[in-house]
């Protein structure tokens, strides 16, 4: 559990550093910026260890609310819209445009194209504290990570004598069940007898933070498990790889057809996912998907069940702390933002109350309602370490999350064709 704050620092300077930056563990910080105070403050779980003044975009080009994290760094980077702009210590936060940097004009209002700008001092003091994969909040209210604790939130694997833990297992392409891309995406051999002994010395733990996203299931997973389970019954749609093609397309009027579905209204619906899973002996279709990236890479994709569908989730970000392994044991920090659902979301996923998804116990209720399959679990505690997170939202994965980037959550749209 863990009550929502309102961050209440506004005694500090405008750029102070109250703790020693070389203290924190890059990998746990968190930058967190408050439109409404044009204020951003680094924690290191709930404590305070920078601050300052930053300006974010002005009407017409206002900077977008989310959840995002550092993609590139540049000392000296210049702007590429307008007119060569310089925008010293770049942190990058979109590939298309968003990002922190120093300015010589940085007023107590909006004024920027849609970026964060920082007095220079501060940005090179910031720019030396993080690491490419810190994450960055940008919400209208300021929020505080606060402790909470739940039992659908992840834990490491302990380790045991049994066999050896999942990241020092062989790993292997997979499209079997609903772990499916375009791409092959590396999961943990199951049959570990077949494995060879292991050598004398293993290859070190791969070490990078994990970024997890719970969502809903978008078209993209139910087009991806479509093309699967068509083609184990005899209709073949093709490499499932997530896109409508002329075979996908093909395979789902021939199983209507077959199937004496009606072939009016829309391509894909709930009565054909039904009608599919029924024939392939697999169920309910599920509602959710749960996505792992490591090192801005995906590295696995399953099926999630989100109960009470109709209620909004909300936004939530989550972030572990201390992990300690030898005792499968971890410290969550969590936030919950703001944010409003558009029309044609709520209408996508059948959404008809948003009434709780603010509320001061929403993450407890939204992680209340997420069931994540033992063997997918496994997978992911095996992998767990310090600065992992989980995000969970409504939307699916936005446009913004691609190559070489975290799950990147828009929870309020702003410039984000514009920069500076």
């Amino acid at each position: 559990m863990f009550t929502r704050l309102v961050l209440g620092i506004g005694l500090l300077s405008a750029t102070a550093l109250t703790h020693p930056a070389e203290a924190a563990d890059a990998r746990v910080l968190q930058i967190v910026v408050s439109t409404n105070r044009q204020q951003l403050s680094v924690y290191d779980g709930d404590t305070v260890v920078a601050t300052s003044k930053v300006s974010t975009g002005k009407s017409g080009h206002s900077t977008p609310s989310g959840i995002f994290s550092v993609l590139e760094k540049e000392v000296y980077h210049r702007s590429n819209i307008y007119s060569n702009s310089p925008m010293p210590f770049m942190q990058r936060l979109t590939w298309s445009g968003i990002a922190l940097h120093e300015s010589s004009s940085v007023p107590n209002y909006p004024a920027s194209h849609g970026c964060v700008r920082m007095p220079k001092a501060f940005a090179k003091k910031l720019y030396a504290m993080t690491q490419p994969g810190v994450h960055v909040v940008i919400n209208d209210a300021a929020v505080v990570p606060q402790p909470i604790e739940h039992a659908t939130l992840f834990h490491p694997l302990a380790p045991t004598v049994s066999g050896p833990m999942f990241s020092e297992l062989s790993l292997r392409p997979t499209t079997s069940g609903f772990l499916l891309r375009a791409e092959p995406v590396e999961v943990a051999m199951n049959d570990t007898a077949a494995l060879p002994p292991p050598p004398a010395l293993t290859a070190p733990r791969n070490e990078a933070p994990l970024s997890i996203l719970i969502t809903r299931r978008g078209l993209r997973e139910n087009v991806l498990d479509l093309q699967q389970l068509l083609s184990t019954l005899g209709f073949d749609a093709g490499l499932p790889d997530g896109y409508l093609g002329p075979a996908t397309v093909r395979a789902i009027r021939d199983f209507r057809s077959a199937h004496g579905l009606p072939a009016t209204g829309g391509l894909i619906g709930p009565e054909l996912m039904k009608a599919v899973y029924a024939a392939a002996g697999k169920g309910e279709p599920p509602n959710g998907a749960i996505m792992v990236r490591q090192g801005f890479k995906p590295v696995l994709e399953a099926a999630a069940t989100i109960a009470e569908p109709q209620e909004a989730l909300g936004t939530h970000f989550f972030t572990a702390h201390d992990v300690e392994r030898a005792i499968g044991q971890a410290q969550w920090y969590g936030m919950t933002l703001e944010g409003d659902l558009s029309k044609d979301t709520k209408k996508r996923f059948g959404i008809t109350s948003e009434r709780q998804s603010e509320a001061l116990d929403a993450a407890d209720r939204a992680l209340d309602r997420i069931s994540i399959p033992d063997d997918v679990r496994q997978k992911i505690e095996g992998l767990l370490t310090t600065g992992s997170s989980l995000t969970i939202s409504d939307t699916g994965v936005g446009p913004e999350t691609g190559d070489g980037t975290d799950f990147i959550t828009i929870t309020r749209r702003g410039g984000l064709a514009t920069k500076g």
